[in-house]
């Protein structure tokens, strides 16, 4: 198992520092402003309905479905689910696609009500969004195939495909000057992404004799059982993209700039995130499922603690390093350009805020499971729904009450994950679904003094090259960011050694010594 999170993470790291490079660059071409704002905004169309219909609720009804399926039937009744659900899919995205391209200047109106006040910010949103949109439909046919891959043990090429729309954006970004203004550039470049991402996955897929075929769509009682699955699934997608839109809507009102601040600060969250949150779920969910299908509780008890384990391990120092030196990530990646102090020091606010709820979001990928892998899509959504609620309430207490700006928005985020945390564990126990294994409680200790000496060694390397200004003036952001991940590597990897035995990477780090 930790063969195949090692896959994904890599694929995902690799897609996460592409991504940095396109955000770096996104930065100093678009800066904080109206362009970026209006950018972001189209752009988060296409995102909030991909993660409603295709890697959240999508790959939550249908893979475990789908693995269970050539389990204890055969690949060939598994292809026929597929394509039915395939088929089914493409009728609903076509329709969606039309009513969107049609809609699109009420629904931007909705999405970000703020931009109303600003001389043709809306206007530009919408014209953005309109180039955007179809990059949607492309990467739902992408992330089907992704699931079928995964279930079949093929996770690389499953996590290298989103590295094709950071490519393909920095191609486009490199490119404005021969486009209206560099927001335009972006928007083309996501739609000529999807298109790169679709065709990299259908090569891939067909290498390990995995097609989807467009059929005429047929009503089964397996489609039924999918379609009831999903519906609850959506129904727990859509109340995250919910929260998400309330961000959305209440950074529109903030000073331009805020919610491009708000949003650099997400992609400096997103990087552990990301990287250990997609690999654990992407390999868990189908290692759960094929293990209870062959009814293996024990097997996959110890999966999912391993994984805890693992979660925690990793993203602690990364809460840490938030907390102690946000302000020198955030000035020594992006404060460049047309990206000034003002929005690195914002956003270096809302990550020190986004930094609490990371292990939870981990966590979340980690528990989960323990219902989706038994063909239960909608106990979890009681867990979102409810903690949705709470990330409404408190980001209209902190922004709107408390005057926290983009930090309440940010630390409405992260509180809101630990309630739904903390109700996905009490349902599972309450339901027998899992199991806290001693494992897991010896590498607690030791993963909260990683994040200490993490913390404390990048608190430490930033003043180190503060005194020492080494390159002088022009480098000394880049020395600073140099200094505090050296020195946090520093301490986290004294940690790793000492406690190896007891950490879940334990059995890797004796072979190695």
């Amino acid at each position: 198992m930790f063969r195949r999170l090692a896959s994904v993470g890599g694929f995902t790291l690799l897609s996460r520092i592409t991504g940095f490079a396109r955000d770096v660059l996104m930065a100093a071409v678009l800066g904080a402003g109206p362009l970026s704002d209006a950018f972001l905004v189209a752009f988060r169309l296409p995102n909030n309905f991909r993660a409603i219909f295709a890697e959240g609720a999508f790959n939550m009804a249908f893979l475990p479905r789908f693995a269970a399926m050539r389990e204890t039937e055969s690949a060939e009744a598994a292809a026929r689910f597929a394509n039915r659900v395939f088929s089914w899919q493409m009728i609903t995205q076509f329709i969606l696609l039309i009513v969107a391209l049609g809609a699109m200047r009420p629904i931007i109106s909705v999405m970000a009500p703020g931009f109303a006040d600003r001389p043709g910010q809306l206007e530009l949103a919408t014209s953005l969004a309109r180039i955007a949109f179809p990059y949607l439909i492309f990467t739902v046919v992408a992330v089907q195939l992704s699931a079928m891959l995964n279930a079949v043990g093929k996770f690389a090429a499953a996590s290298a495909w989103s590295i094709f729309l950071n490519l393909s954006m920095i191609a486009a970004l490199a490119c404005a000057p021969f486009f209206p203004n560099a927001a335009y550039a972006a928007a083309w470049g996501v739609f000529a992404a999807g298109i790169f991402q679709l065709i990299f996955i259908v090569w891939a897929a067909a290498r390990s004799q995995l097609r989807l075929r467009l059929g005429r769509p047929r009503w089964t009682p397996e489609i039924k059982n999918f379609l009831l699955a999903l519906g609850a699934a959506t129904i727990g997608s859509a109340s995250v993209q919910i929260g998400l839109f309330i961000d959305t809507v209440i950074a529109s009102f903030l000073p331009s700039g805020d919610l491009t601040a708000l949003y650099y600060a997400d992609r400096i969250n997103q990087l552990p995130m990301g990287v250990l949150g997609i690999a654990i779920g992407t390999v868990l969910l189908p290692e759960m499922s094929a293990l209870l299908a062959k009814n293996d509780r024990k097997g996959a008890d110890a999966a999912q603690n391993q994984s805890a384990a693992l979660g925690l391990f990793l993203t602690l120092p990364f809460v840490a390093a938030f907390i102690c030196v946000p302000f020198t990530i955030m000035q020594g990646l992006f404060a460049r350009g047309a990206f000034h102090l003002d929005a690195a020091a914002a956003a270096s606010q809302a990550l020190m805020a986004y930094g609490i709820g990371l292990p939870a979001f981990v966590l979340i990928r980690c528990v989960a499971p323990s219902f989706y892998a038994r063909g239960d899509t909608a106990t979890p959504v009681r867990a979102t729904i409810a903690s949705v609620a709470v990330n409404i309430l408190l980001k209209v207490v902190f922004v709107w009450g408390l005057g926290l700006g983009v930090i309440g928005i940010a630390l409405g985020t992260a509180l809101a994950a630990w309630v739904n945390v903390a109700l996905l564990v009490w349902m599972a126990r309450n339901r027998g679904f899992l199991t806290i294994a001693p494992a897991f409680l010896r590498a607690v200790p030791p993963s909260l003094l990683a994040a200490l000496l993490t913390g404390g060694g990048a608190w430490l390397g930033v003043r180190s090259a503060s005194a020492l200004s080494l390159f002088g003036s022009r480098f000394q952001d880049e020395t600073a960011l140099l200094f505090a991940i050296v020195f946090g590597a520093v301490g986290f990897g004294v940690v790793s050694l000492l406690f190896r035995h007891q950490l879940p990477l334990g059995r890797l780090a004796r072979r190695r010594a």
